[in-house]
């Protein structure tokens, strides 16, 4: 008999979050997360994303064996800004029994229709900054630390339960060329001189900073007609400006100024850090932060994570200039590889630059959806 129980106490947050480790510890491509970040983005009084979202978690159990987990999220933001009542679930992840997926999805279904909600979308976190999609393609290629990472039989429990596709989004592994391609090339040089653009100059983390408020109003700007996009708060801004510039490698963050210097676009990346997360086990100390220190310093992988443009200079190759310059910073220092990200699927413009190197799409996850009102 599987049991429900809702998260109440700091202790069962812990239990919640350190499930996954159990799940995937034998598992080579899943990519433990920091455990303190998980418990942060769960906490009410850590994450400025609980200022429009409200949320609750359940632990299932089996013969007091913990046997699967999953969260509850209205996202009242999306909702208004999009005209829904849609709620989400994420942060699930279950052993191979249907009766463990059903009691858990039940629980957010449930919670959702009394809150008034009409859909449930998932796997999905507070905004666009969490990890999203189940993966239903590439579960024997290595998973990254912005991505989420599941067992096949996911999907399978999801239909099974009246769960269809939403959207889907695909990643891309890019070989980095020995030469950077000659049309890449040209119409980086070509662009910056038309539209008056310069590169920004800068070396160390902390000249970066001055740049963070702009770059993450620009994300707001350039994603916001992106299906479900919605925009980040200031406090979820100063946030994420403090987990992330902290540790950057400035070597692969591009950022693109206008005559008035002005942000114009931006492309972020970073060297993988897919096997010092492995190695840290979901732990800084006493030894993770080293392996992420030298993956950072050394390494022959890199991530994208993020790349905008704003709505006045797209589709004129912006795209260009990031990728040229990201690709300078590769041969420069011994970067063989490049992993994409997830990018939505009818993203063509994207897709049809990868064309420019030689790629391979080796990675699908899904958003899944069902509507309540036809229970």
């Amino acid at each position: 008999m599987i049991r429900i129980r809702e998260i109440k106490t700091k202790r069962e947050l812990n239990k919640f979050v350190d499930f996954q480790y159990k799940l995937y510890a034998n598992n080579k491509y899943w990519v433990p997360p920091l455990r303190y970040e998980e418990i942060n983005t769960l906490r009410q009084d850590k994450n400025p994303a609980y200022e429009f979202c409200e949320a609750k978690y359940w632990i299932a159990y089996s013969k007091n064996k913990i046997v699967g987990r999953i969260a509850g999220i209205i996202n009242h933001k999306y909702n208004e800004i999009w005209g829904e009542k849609s709620a989400r679930f994420g942060w699930i992840d279950f052993i191979d029994d249907e009766n463990v997926s059903k009691a858990l999805l039940e629980a957010v279904e449930m919670w959702a229709a009394q809150k008034g909600m009409t859909s449930v979308h998932g796997p999905m976190g507070f905004c666009g900054m969490d990890k999203e999609g189940a993966l239903v393609e590439g579960f024997e290629e290595m998973s990254t630390i912005s991505t989420l990472y599941n067992f096949s039989y996911y999907s399978r429990h999801f239909e099974k339960l009246g769960y269809e596709k939403d959207i889907d989004w695909v990643e891309y592994e890019l070989k980095v060329p020995d030469v950077i391609p000659e049309k890449v090339d040209r119409i980086s040089d070509v662009v910056l001189k038309r539209s008056k653009l310069r590169i920004a100059d800068f070396k160390k983390a902390k000249e970066l900073l001055p740049y963070g408020k702009a770059l993450f109003e620009l994300i707001n700007d350039a994603y916001k007609d992106l299906a479900g996009a919605i925009p980040l708060s200031e406090k979820q801004i100063q946030v994420y400006i403090k987990q992330y510039f902290s540790f950057v490698s400035t070597e692969y963050i591009k950022i693109i100024l206008d005559e008035n210097n002005n942000m114009a676009a931006f492309g972020i990346a970073m060297p993988s850090l897919t096997e010092a997360f492995r190695k840290a086990g979901g732990r800084l100390f006493p030894f993770g932060f080293i392996h992420i220190l030298k993956a950072i310093k050394k390494n022959d992988r890199l991530d994208l994570y993020l790349v905008a443009v704003r709505p006045d200079l797209q589709s004129k190759g912006i795209n260009a200039i990031l990728m040229n310059e990201i690709n300078k910073a590769c041969l420069r220092n011994g970067i063989v590889m490049v992993e994409s990200g997830s990018e939505l699927e009818d993203n063509l413009k994207v897709q049809a630059f990868w064309k420019h190197y030689e790629s391979r799409q080796h990675k699908r996850r899904r958003c899944y959806v069902k509507n309540l009102q036809l229970l």
